[in-house]
């Protein structure tokens, strides 16, 4: 069977019992009023904002109605733009407000002499066209066209869905009329809500009370499932199970292809796949396409806490040893449970074929903390199941139908769960394909 592969990935993560089929992340409530920049929430590949950051949009700032404030938030629609894409055309009416979530833009504009210039870049946790909450008889006019530079990912409310909750909010509508100032908020130097402590006093001084402060609404991961139903022949089991036994193979068989498909999901999932669950600050691109050693470096400072493991697509490796190489660098091996494996700066790196490969010869690099002590990735599942063959697989006889076939509904169930956002980090956009020709 060629489909079998190491699956690195099922091996290297902790598995972590997912009692009752779900497994809750209580994070601490995370977010930066005054930074200029917003901050959003992924649950998968879907993304929101988070209300109480529409308060770096300067008619919002200081606004404090949390229903308002949800009610803005729920407008805002997700949309992806391609490389060259508009967004914007200079010159039209702005009608929308626009939140950057993930990617680069240029803001394209009249030169000097009559051409097109670059009058800036955005990028992620920026914003354009906030004069549309200020209303007025004029809107006003785009000033720039704002184009696509990589694949880019916004949030976008319509002048619309905004008038009608701004009539929904008196207290909305009075502050639109004031345009306060922000209020200072204490936080940590992770943007997380600060925890007010107190040290090296003397006498007996007031202790600071505090309280360490949640998400209101804590993601829990649901277990899935990968299932089939094997059937074979009771002439087969009956007749041809020596030397070997034709139901043990089977089920070898199809329990190797229901794993294979185990790590594919753990990859790839749009719902819990550590693809689309790496944090969006967490994402770096490459310099200059291959991956260089200084790219991993750039990678390793973005998951610098015990960082365990890369795991990239085989041809990425090959290319991360071309430029090695072309350097005249040779990364070490280390030996991994009587595996050479090659590594950077002492961290293994492991091939997985499910990581995808563009069209355009690209793929990605991940780079992973592990376990729950160190709050980093884990592998969900739950044992003790009925019929329980292997850990998370159980396989239940289901009988036999007027054709003689013996039936096994085999199920696998997984999940996996980023503890921190700093945990899983992504180097996107990593060329594989080979240089020109020498």
């Amino acid at each position: 069977m060629q489909g079998i592969s190491s699956r690195w990935l099922l091996k290297l993560l902790p598995w972590v019992q997912a009692s009752g089929g779900a497994y809750r992340v209580n994070r601490r409530l995370t977010y930066t009023v005054g930074d200029g920049r917003v901050t959003f929430v992924t649950t998968g590949a879907d993304v929101r904002v988070i209300p109480r950051e529409l308060g770096e949009l300067p008619p919002l700032r200081g606004y404090d109605d949390d229903l308002a404030l949800d009610a803005l938030a729920g407008r805002f629609t997700q949309h992806e733009y391609e490389p060259g894409d508009v967004i914007v055309e200079r010159g039209r009416p702005i009608d929308q407000v626009i939140l950057v979530v993930h990617g680069k833009l240029s803001k394209v504009g009249a030169g000097e002499f009559g051409t097109e210039a670059v009058h800036g870049t955005l990028a992620d946790g920026d914003f354009f066209g906030e004069r549309t909450l200020v209303g007025g008889d004029e809107p006003g006019e785009w000033e720039h066209t704002v184009k696509a530079v990589t694949a880019v990912t916004i949030l976008s409310m319509s002048e619309a869905d905004f008038q009608e909750t701004l009539g929904q909010s008196a207290s909305l509508q009075a502050h639109l009329e004031e345009f306060r100032n922000s209020p200072d908020r204490a936080v940590n130097p992770y943007g997380e809500a600060a925890i007010e402590l107190a040290s090296g006093h003397d006498g007996e001084p007031v202790l600071p009370g505090t309280f360490v402060d949640y998400e209101g609404a804590p993601r829990e991961y649901e277990l899935s499932v990968a299932q089939t139903v094997l059937r074979v022949h009771t002439r087969v089991a009956d007749l041809y199970n020596e030397p070997m036994d034709q139901i043990e193979q089977q089920l070898r068989l199809t329990i190797e292809a229901l794993r294979e498909r185990q790590e594919d999901e753990l990859v790839n999932n749009r719902d819990f796949g550590l693809l689309h669950n790496t944090d969006l600050s967490q994402r770096i691109h490459t310099r200059s396409g291959p991956p260089t050693p200084d790219d991993l470096d750039e990678l390793l400072t973005v998951v610098w806490k015990d960082p365990a493991f890369f795991l990239a697509h085989p041809k990425a490796i090959a290319a991360f040893g071309r430029e090695c190489s072309a350097r005249g660098i040779y990364p070490e091996s280390v030996d991994v449970g009587g595996n050479k494996v090659p590594a950077w700066r002492g961290v293994p790196i492991f091939p997985s074929n499910k990581i995808p490969v563009s069209k355009t010869k690209t793929s990605s690099i991940l780079l992973m903390r592990t376990g729950e002590a160190s709050q980093g990735v884990i592998g969900l599942h739950q044992i003790g199941l009925p019929d329980e063959y292997q850990p998370g697989l159980s396989v239940r006889f289901m009988g036999i139908d007027d054709k003689a076939l013996l039936s096994y509904l085999v199920s696998a169930y997984y999940s996996a769960a980023v503890l921190v956002p700093d945990a899983l980090g992504m180097l996107e956009s990593v060329e594989i394909a080979h240089g020109g020709a020498a």
